[in-house]
């Protein structure tokens, strides 16, 4: 059998020993586990606001949170050429009540006293001396200021960091009490061309938000993407330093890529601003559309600042509800035509220029010459007629006016354009259950009295008309971009398919075209109201109008308008200008402003011409034979032999330097002898080499002028003295 094992007397006991120790070990651990669990949900819980509050009073334990600003987006050309975009600036101001704020130091201190303080300021910020800049800034160490500004304008960032690192600034803000207030300058690189249209924004940083925000124009109808989101940041303890550390990174506002052309927008502001000191006219724009999308090209809204001067505005073009005048006439023969009314050929009788209806008045712009007479309706419009229109609407519509503003109404005449900028207006027609409808209404609101229109409206009425019909959106902005990128691209928008047929639209466009175009054959001279638009360059057509301004129920002034297109063939772009209250001449929308489109379609024009050079017919003129620059023979061979240019010498040359004479069809050459010790000639050589001739022979060289060298101030021949300067004339 085998053998029985038996149990070591005293094991138990050991094994019971170990057990009840590690026993009292995990109840031990347990407890503390219970007790840090229970510790830290009262700290964390029933505690928190206790312990936050003992915190944020205790400045070894803070842990500040910044806001990070974004940087708000750009605006760009149609061509990305920039427009607005921002840079943050600083207004800098001293605490002299901070905390640890050395006095003695800032008083007596040479190396970072007011002394040297005052020193580096003036040096650098050059509006006080450095005795100045100390009187400054111990006025405001005795006033105890907290606010005190150290200088009254903006720096750079580059200038601020700079500034930091001057005399006590740099012990730091909790010492020198040195702070700054970040404000966003929004810069625009071609100056006010379409500044009202790109719009402002508000320089001081949101400080609920960390943005800026948009006050007018394409800033404030984009803010919300321009602007961008703000990040946050934390400053935070760690030994004796801060550091700095970003919890949520700021999103940088996107970019918008405007329709604008930056070379329209140029000459049309030239153009205009050009026509208002000549005519001393308080105010004017003119805007340029493109016929096909609807895209705004330029616009300028410039109001008079001071005697011959003239500056960005508000935006008239889109903003006012101004009476247009006669370039509403076009509309109502639109209508008329449209309905069946009238026919171009339909005659109207306007007499001597005067119409009597309802005991009021309706006049003819030439009552002074007697009036037109018997014409046609399209004469009508050719000549501006205002008793012409008057009288086709209201033999059309007298017992029905309701029909003729619904005919308006259908032709866009008061659609809602979509518009981008803010605070544009809306146009207003006159309906027969107005309570501001009367017996002259009717007449009056079809030569564009009574109804109210901003010249936008007008513009896009008129690029219907170039565009076949379709009335179009009128277009501000093409794409949002984002780190360059498209990421939301907008398509031109139709408003209106086909504002009238298409016979309709034909007779109207003929209609324009002879506003401009039409010469009288007979010797009354009676051409279209239009013809200072005539352009023996591009062919323009268009209406112009004249109506006087109403304030406060009196007439003052006169608004004067052109709108019209081009080219009348093949229509590219539209424009209309306005200028409210000539100084100088009798209102006129030919003369003031049919001129200045004519200019602005001429330069247009020129700037789109592209010459295929190939079928560019040859210059009768041209030399037979270039013009060529006397100097080194082996260079000069080289570019005749590359251009195939004949070129013959008298016999072997041997110096390197040869002139140069065109004589019949060719190039003769003719050695330049150059003697040692003597000043060579160089007249006739370009700079390169006439330098080349004279420094290899040790003379000094100075240049004036560019081309060919026509005189040396040392003469040819004459002994060398090293070092002498020579003086080239070139021409």
């Amino acid at each position: 059998m085998p053998k029985k094992e038996t149990t070591p007397k005293g094991s138990n006991e050991k094994d019971t020993n170990i057990f009840f120790r590690y026993f009292f070990i995990t109840m031990f651990l347990v407890a503390v586990g219970g007790l840090i669990i229970w510790k830290s949900f009262k700290i964390g819980v029933t505690e928190r606001e206790e312990w936050l509050e003992l915190a944020s009073k205790d400045p070894r334990l803070t842990r500040s949170s910044r806001m990070i600003n974004p940087t708000r987006g750009s605006i760009f050309s149609d061509d990305d050429r920039l427009m607005a975009v921002s840079a943050p600036q600083y207004k800098m101001f001293m605490d002299f009540k901070a905390e640890g704020f050395p006095v003695d130091s800032f008083l007596h201190g040479k190396r970072n006293g007011i002394d040297s303080l005052a020193y580096r300021l003036s040096k650098k910020l050059k509006n006080r001396t450095p005795e100045g800049y100390k009187a400054y800034l111990l006025k405001g160490l005795k006033a105890k200021s907290r606010r005190y500004p150290v200088y009254d304008g903006r720096v750079s960032y580059l200038d601020f960091k700079e500034i930091k690192s001057f005399p006590f600034f740099r012990l730091g803000s909790v010492r020198s009490g040195f702070y700054s207030e970040e404000v966003i300058k929004r810069d625009k690189p071609f100056g006010l061309l379409a500044a009202r249209t790109i719009g402002n924004i508000v320089d001081t940083i949101d400080v609920k938000t960390g943005v800026t925000h948009g006050r007018h124009g394409l800033e404030m109808q984009y803010d919300s993407l321009l602007c961008g989101v703000a990040g946050w940041g934390a400053m935070q303890r760690t030994g004796w330093k801060w550091t700095s550390t970003v919890e949520i990174e700021p999103t940088d506002g996107m970019d918008i890529r405007s329709t604008i052309d930056i070379n329209i927008q140029d000459l049309v502001e030239k153009a205009l601003t050009d026509k208002l000191k000549e005519i001393n006219a308080f105010a004017g724009t003119a805007v340029v559309m493109e016929v096909k999308t609807g895209e705004i090209k330029a616009i300028t809204n410039m109001e008079r600042a001071g005697q011959g001067r003239y500056n960005e505005s508000l935006n008239h073009a889109v903003a006012d509800q101004i009476e247009p005048g006669s370039t509403f006439k076009v509309a109502s023969m639109m209508v008329a035509i449209e309905d069946g009314v009238v026919e171009p050929s339909t005659p109207v009788n306007v007499g001597n220029g005067v119409y009597r209806y309802e005991g009021a008045s309706i006049n003819d712009h030439n009552i002074n010459s007697g009036g037109y007479g018997l014409i046609t309706a399209e004469k009508a419009i050719w000549y501006s007629s205002n008793i012409g229109v008057a009288k086709i609407i209201m033999q059309g519509y007298g017992n029905n006016p309701k029909k003729f503003i619904e005919g308006l109404h259908r032709i866009g005449m008061d659609a809602d354009l979509k518009l981008e900028i803010p605070g544009a207006g809306k146009a207003a027609l006159r309906w027969p259950d107005s309570r501001y409808w009367s017996r002259m209404t009717l007449p009056w609101s079809s030569f564009g009295y009574e109804v109210t229109i901003p010249p936008i409206q007008t513009l896009a009425f008129f690029n219907a008309i170039a565009n076949d019909g379709k009335m179009m959106r009128p277009m501000f902005v093409r794409d949002v971009l984002k780190n360059g990128r498209s990421v939301k691209h907008f398509e031109p928008e139709v408003i209106i398919p086909e504002i009238c047929s298409e016979r309709t639209l034909k007779i109207i466009q003929g209609m324009l075209y002879n506003v401009v175009n039409y010469m009288d054959p007979t010797s009354s001279h009676r051409d279209g109201t239009g013809k200072p638009a005539k352009s023996s360059v591009i062919t323009i057509a268009g209406k112009t109008g004249t109506a006087q301004i109403a304030s406060h129920g009196v007439r003052s002034g006169h608004n004067v308008t052109f709108c019209g297109y081009f080219p009348y063939e093949d229509p590219m772009y539209t424009c209309i200008v306005v200028i409210n209250r000539p100084g100088i001449g009798l209102p006129s929308g030919g003369l003031m402003c049919g001129t200045v489109v004519k200019d602005i379609a001429e330069k247009i024009y020129s700037n789109c011409t592209v010459l295929d050079i190939k079928k560019t017919p040859e210059d009768t003129l041209k030399a037979s034979v270039p013009k060529v620059k006397s100097g080194n023979y082996t260079a000069l061979a080289n570019v005749m032999d590359k251009f195939d240019i004949k070129a013959s010498t008298n016999g072997k040359l041997s110096s390197k330097y040869v002139h140069a004479d065109a004589k019949n069809d060719k190039i003769e050459l003719k050695e330049l002898t150059v003697v040692d010790n003597l000043v060579p000639n160089v007249v006739g050589m370009g700079a390169k080499d006439a330098v080349y001739a004279l420094e290899s022979c040790g003379l000094r060289v100075t240049i004036s002028g560019q081309g060919s060298v026509v005189s040396q101030s040392v003469g040819n021949g004459v002994k060398i003295t090293p070092g002498q300067t020579v003086t080239l004339t070139l021409k």
